[in-house]
């Protein structure tokens, strides 16, 4: 009988808590066997050692706040990996059941794809609109997607959440891994030169994770303008496979949502939400016409400017 391929977990992590704990939990009592659970800390101080004595599997590595960035630190970690398999995670993505990783693993171990990522759906707190939009982003229905899908899926066929995703590590070296400096997006970066180098994402509707935030506008705002650096930044990948028409159909299909479920005082929520997020992506794509304070101001992620004056 062949050994089944090795799998590591990668999570990067602030200040974890209880959530993260129980993440630890269900990771253990996963179906597939997990090689080990590497974890990039950030901030030594914040770290509760205990966990390295109560899970055998971990591994801990420990930087600095102005030393996280979403692409770097994922591809430091990958360079201290060596299974056939990495699966990245964030600190608060709950596996639904102690399926996810058979089931994430499943389109890389049978070749139908390189990259795979996870449902994601809404905590039991979750309000009304996020849960809509946790529907649209992560439906029920399966997906393989390649270079033949751009006319029809437009930017979604570049889209991967590392959530929760698997990568083949073969392919992801031969790929040169994530950008070593993304300010956000570097799962998207690295989708999109798979998918031009004819291979394949596959959406995996029945791996699943607990995750969904309840971010008020301004958080909403400085995500995206996150998000629009991060497409401005790289205009051969985003050009000509514009965000604002997924955008703009997600908003009219949460207002049918919420009147459907008559919920319609929840519209004027909907529209301070969507004028904020779209506020954030419009200033983010024209970042570059900004002094460095505003820019600060805007950012999610002040650390990746600091390391650009820096530098």
């Amino acid at each position: 009988m062949m050994e089944k391929p090795t799998v590591d977990i990668i999570i990067p992590t602030y200040k974890p808590g209880k959530v993260f704990e129980e993440l630890l939990n269900r990771l253990e009592r996963q179906t597939y066997p997990i090689s080990g659970i590497l974890v990039m800390n950030t901030q030594e101080e914040f770290w509760n050692k205990d966990w390295e004595k109560r899970y055998p599997k971990l591994r801990v590595h420990h930087i600095e706040k102005k030393e996280f960035d979403h692409g770097g630190t994922r591809a430091r970690a990958a360079e201290d990996c060596k299974s056939d398999y990495m699966i990245y995670m964030t600190q608060d993505a709950m596996p639904a059941d102690s399926k996810l990783v058979e089931e994430i693993l499943r389109p890389l171990i049978e070749e139908k794809a390189q990259v795979s990522y996870a449902r994601q759906l809404p905590a039991k707190n979750c309000h009304l609109i996020e849960r809509f939009t946790r529907q649209f982003n992560y439906p029920e229905q399966p997906l393989t997607k390649g270079i033949e899908d751009l006319p029809r899926l437009g930017i979604k066929t570049y889209f991967c959440s590392n959530v929760c995703a698997a990568y083949d590590r073969r392919i992801y070296e031969k790929m040169g891994g994530f950008e070593k400096s993304a300010i956000f997006n570097e799962d998207m970066y690295y989708a999109a030169a798979l998918v031009k180098k004819g291979y394949r994402i596959a959406y995996c509707a029945d791996a699943r994770v607990i995750h969904s935030h309840n971010y008020s506008c301004g958080q909403q705002f400085h995500r995206n303008f996150d998000m629009g650096v991060s497409q401005a930044c790289r205009p051969d990948i985003f050009q000509g496979v514009s965000s604002e028409g997924e955008g703009i159909a997600l908003v009219k299909k949460t207002a049918k949502f919420l009147i459907k479920e008559r919920k319609p005082w929840l519209l004027a929520e909907l529209f301070f939400q969507s004028a904020f997020k779209y506020a954030g992506y419009f200033l983010g794509k024209r970042y570059r016409c900004f002094p460095m304070w505003f820019i600060k101001f805007c950012t999610m992620n002040r650390s990746y400017w600091e390391q650009k004056e820096e530098n």
